[in-house]
């Protein structure tokens, strides 16, 4: 039996902290509204957005074992922890909530990284994350201002953003994310 809208709500909301419930609150807000602006239906942006950070808050562990017993791409161990809940998140919305739509778990799976050759509902949750009302961190605003124009300028400026604070605190950049980012590059020049 699928689970219906409320239901996941009410699951997803009770694994992680008010806080955090707000910011996905934000991101559903802010997914229906690019979903409508750009042409990619309201209720499955919706959907992605409920789940999108549904393992954000479980332990590390928990999702290290999940990664490793599941088959999910294990070269994730190798990067930052803040990358693995995505990844495990869409693994849990097929397992536990039933959700069979690809494209639904391919915005939750790359919702953080990205990806070269991003889905419309990719990019909306993706981007929805990043300017959602709740956020607040420098060149946000501009990002929101670019999403008005374009799915692809304010995911680069997004993804820019991102790559620019992992070099000033000497991280390891995701590989995935730069791909993605110089995949939307290169839409925009073809256009």
């Amino acid at each position: 039996m699928a689970y219906s809208r409320e239901a996941l709500i009410e699951a997803v909301s009770s694994q992680m902290p008010d806080k955090r419930w707000q910011h996905t609150l934000g991101v559903m807000e802010s997914s229906v509204k690019l979903a409508e602006r750009y042409g990619a239906d309201p209720a499955r942006a919706e959907t992605a957005a409920i789940l999108h950070d549904v393992a954000k808050y479980w332990p590390v562990e928990r999702m290290k074992e999940i990664i490793e017993q599941n088959g999910l791409p294990s070269e994730l161990l190798s990067y930052d922890k803040q990358l693995w809940h995505a990844e495990v998140g869409a693994f849990v919305a097929e397992r536990d909530y039933e959700i069979t739509d690809a494209e639904v778990l391919g915005a939750i799976r790359y919702h953080t990284s990205g990806r070269e050759g991003m889905s419309l509902l990719e990019k909306i949750v993706c981007l929805a994350d990043y300017i959602e009302p709740g956020r607040d961190f420098p060149g946000v605003d501009e990002i929101r201002r670019l999403s008005k124009v374009s799915l692809e300028e304010g995911l680069i400026a997004g993804f820019d953003s991102t790559i620019s604070l992992l070099l000033q605190k000497r991280r390891i950049v995701f590989p995935l994310t730069v791909l993605a980012r110089n995949d939307l590059v290169r839409i925009l020049e073809d256009k």
